[in-house]
């Protein structure tokens, strides 16, 4: 009963589509100044159901033509109805293929979830059916209190999990602590990573890859091949932070080197193990000091 009522649901759906397309498209014997009648623009609405029955997805713009399988859009503006979240699309043009459901976004695009993130970017493939969203330009995401910007990403539309592809930057602003120094403002922290970011926003995790530089301004400045950040998002906290692979730590004049890392933010305190050595400079002379294992 079920699947009748769904095929009915779409049946009405392409019926009522078809119609108003067919009361929009202009005369094809008609011209005007700039050419053929068929080329003047036309609403373009379609929307999909779900297994229930409710509106998944929506895409609205202007076609020049919507009677062929590829449909070529302008002021394009998607919606996709999640279950905790509403997610829009819009985008200055686009492609949308009726043939698989896949769209191409062009120029000013832009992703806005009702959660608070938001991604910017030139262009963008969204696919309805693996519900993924890629691109291979520059990508800007705020999210949290998380600022990221790479080159390529793929993830979801919702932006709970992605991943950033090349030469990435994160800037993330901590809560300030309430024991810290009346007056004193604790600064950004900056990671930057060659390459892949993977984060997922449920499991409150990122992982850096490549190149891993932490950057505290005036304070601290972490260097590894691989880091995972474990975070508290609700109150703005990073919880721990496990390095590995060539891990140097600079404080001041003063540099460790280890195999691995691990910080802990409840007690400010850093672990190094796999052949820690730690290199103290003082006016006096240089100490070279294994740390232990």
């Amino acid at each position: 009963m079920l699947k009748k009522i769904l095929i009915i649901f779409a049946l009405l759906n392409f019926v009522s589509f078809v119609i108003s397309a067919a009361s929009s498209k202009p005369d094809e014997n008609t011209t005007d100044a700039e050419g053929p009648s068929d080329q003047k623009m036309v609403d373009f609405s379609l929307s999909g159901y779900n297994q229930r029955g409710k509106k998944s997805w929506e895409v609205k713009g202007n076609s020049a033509d919507i009677f062929t399988d590829i449909v070529k859009l302008t002021e394009v503006n998607a919606n996709v109805f999640g279950e905790e979240d509403k997610i829009n699309l819009v985008a200055d043009k686009g492609e949308y293929d009726k043939t698989n459901g896949k769209m191409h976004l062009q120029d000013n695009v832009v992703i806005t979830t009702e959660t608070g993130g938001k991604l910017t970017t030139d262009s963008l493939d969204w696919d309805r059916a693996s519900q993924k969203v890629t691109t291979n330009d520059l990508v800007n995401v705020e999210k949290e209190n998380m600022k990221i910007n790479g080159k390529g990403l793929e993830g979801q539309p919702n932006l709970k999990k992605v991943e950033f592809k090349d030469n990435v930057q994160v800037e993330i602003k901590e809560a300030q602590d309430p024991k810290s120094p009346v007056g004193e403002v604790k600064g950004p922290t900056i990671i930057t990573c060659d390459g892949p970011l993977e984060i997922d926003y449920e499991k409150e995790v990122a992982v850096f890859n490549k190149n891993v530089k932490v950057d505290q301004k005036e304070q601290i400045q972490m260097y590894a091949d691989k880091m995972e950040a474990y975070f508290d998002f609700k109150n703005k906290k990073i919880l721990r932070v496990q390095s590995s692979g060539n891990v140097k730590i600079v404080k001041g004049d003063n540099v460790s080197y280890s195999d691995e890392a691990n910080y802990m933010a409840s007690d400010k305190r850093m672990t190094l193990t796999g052949r820690p050595r730690l290199v103290i400079y003082s006016e006096e002379k240089l100490v070279d000091a294994p740390a232990g294992n």
